[in-house]
């Protein structure tokens, strides 16, 4: 009877969960009939965040999973409630930053010491210099720009190094980052063919989308706005299909280049004729790498093709997105003179201004620079808009360091032995290149999903050339085994 008594009693700790769960119960009765659906909402929303932070002190992993999701997805809620997506980023990498410092020992962060983070770190200080830019730019458009600009790249890319170094994790990388661009290119195509939500419509009749409807004709910009949207689906193309070339498995083959026709399509309705620009760099790069003359030559026929039909040909131009695509080879274009006529202000004005107008002074954080004659200039293009706001000299440091950056990984790719290892690397180095070259005529590299992408990228394969060691001394040690069991003759 004693032991069966014991059962009514509870640990103090049970005790404890218990009067904490009915105060919980209770406060959601009391908010949910004070402030009907928003309370409840609100309480579920903190309850996950509670979840999320235990889950992700105990593996760091969790958080730079949970900020490729957002940052892939970040219009999925932010645009429909009007919310300031960056933040967002901000708090996935402050909080994972502070769980890698507690979970990772001090050896551990020594992958760090690497000219990559270097770079970055350099060009993040004179990022924070330009805050005493002589042209007196707004403090606070200062404070907006260098986010992407700066803070973004120095804080994602150690984070990666550390948490990401394991082989099985460029698989893993992979296979997630497509998952993400298949999403964003379904929703694309969601919007073109059953039409908009209330928070996209609210977007395209803003100032800020008004370029995604032209002669009554969406450009789907699905999560983003249709520059980012298709230049990213543009690399991911070639992504898939290298991938889907270097595979032996039919199932896998299959799949790859499925994907890529989807890409493809997605790429076509948004209507970004700069992402013409992305496939062609970025399958060129893939071809040159590969160093297969038969591959380099086939590929190289059916680019100077399909640019040549595009260019001299009439063919397809009933399709309002293959004509759209075709100006962008159209030296007559409207749209190509008015950027190169913003160049030629630019560069008389910046003249006698080496260090260029400060950060913010232009694009979507000139509000804060309304008196500066930079403020009135539309860069459209992202290397136009670091010479506006660094001058040559921030343009200079910046070109210089990121074609050491992409010239290096070429050079790894190059060097490396494995062959399967070799194919995931030249599709995601292609990519990286061609969201680069793309930047020239949209503000593409310094924004969310594409600055994550290449930061993914370079830190791949900066950590390849020890993947590439492992997986031979694996071969090597497997040839040894069948070496042993072999019977002398």
């Amino acid at each position: 009877m004693q032991q069966i008594s014991n059962h009514l009693f509870f640990k103090k700790s049970q005790v404890l969960f218990l009067i904490f769960g009915l105060l919980v119960a209770v406060v959601v009765n009391v908010f949910t009939f004070k402030l009907e659906l928003v309370a409840p909402v609100m309480l579920s929303i903190a309850a996950l965040s509670i979840v999320f932070i235990v889950f992700l002190f105990r593996n760091p992993r969790i958080g730079l999973i949970a900020l490729a999701i957002y940052c892939f997805m970040l219009g999925l809620v932010a645009r429909e409630i009007d919310l300031p997506f960056g933040i967002g980023i901000e708090v996935f990498l402050l909080l994972t930053w502070i769980s890698s410092l507690l979970y990772y020992n001090r050896k551990e962060w020594s992958v760090i010491n690497n000219d990559l983070c270097l770079l970055f770190l350099i060009w993040f200080v004179i990022s924070v210099i330009e805050v005493i830019n002589p042209a007196g730019a707004s403090v606070r458009g200062w404070l907006q720009e260098i986010r992407s600009e700066a803070l973004y790249p120095i804080l994602i890319i150690p984070l990666f190094f550390v948490n990401f170094n394991k082989k099985a994790d460029l698989d893993f990388l992979l296979k997630l980052l497509l998952a993400l661009a298949l999403i964003a290119a379904l929703n694309g195509i969601r919007q073109v063919h059953m039409g908009l939500t209330p928070g996209e419509l609210r977007f395209v009749n803003s100032p800020e989308g008004a370029t995604h409807l032209i002669w009554g004709k969406l450009r789907a910009f699905s999560f983003y706005d249709a520059g980012q949207f298709g230049a990213f689906q543009a690399v991911f193309v070639v992504i898939a299909v290298v991938l889907g070339l270097g595979t032996k498995t039919i199932w896998k083959k299959v799949l790859l280049l499925a994907l890529a026709g989807v890409f493809a399509y997605a790429m076509l309705i948004s209507g970004t004729r700069g992402a013409l620009f992305a496939l062609v760099v970025a399958a060129f790069v893939a071809i040159f790498l590969s160093k297969n003359f038969k591959i380099l030559f086939a590929g190289g026929l059916f680019l100077l093709l399909f640019v040549g039909m595009l260019k001299f040909t009439t063919y397809g131009n009933r399709y309002y997105n293959i004509n759209r695509f075709r100006t962008a080879l159209d030296p007559e274009d409207p749209s190509l003179n008015v950027r190169l006529t913003t160049q030629i202000k630019l560069k008389e004005y910046l003249k006698t201004r080496p260090f260029g107008g400060g950060l913010g002074v232009l694009g979507a954080f000139s509000v804060y620079n309304q008196d500066k004659f930079l403020s009135t200039i539309m860069p459209d293009s992202y290397w136009v808009k670091i010479w506006a706001m660094c001058g040559i000299v921030g343009l200079t440091i910046w070109f210089s360091m990121l074609m050491y950056i992409l010239g290096k990984c070429c050079g790894i790719v190059w060097k490396t032995q494995d062959k399967k290892l070799k194919v995931k690397l030249i599709a995601i180095l292609s990519a990286s290149i061609g969201i680069f070259i793309c930047s020239y005529g949209n503000e593409v590299i310094n924004n969310m999903p594409s600055s994550l992408i290449v930061c993914i990228t370079w830190v791949l394969i900066y950590l390849s050339p020890k993947f590439d060691r492992e997986l031979i001394d694996e071969k090597l040690s497997n040839t040894n085994q069948l070496t042993v069991f072999i019977p002398a003759k």
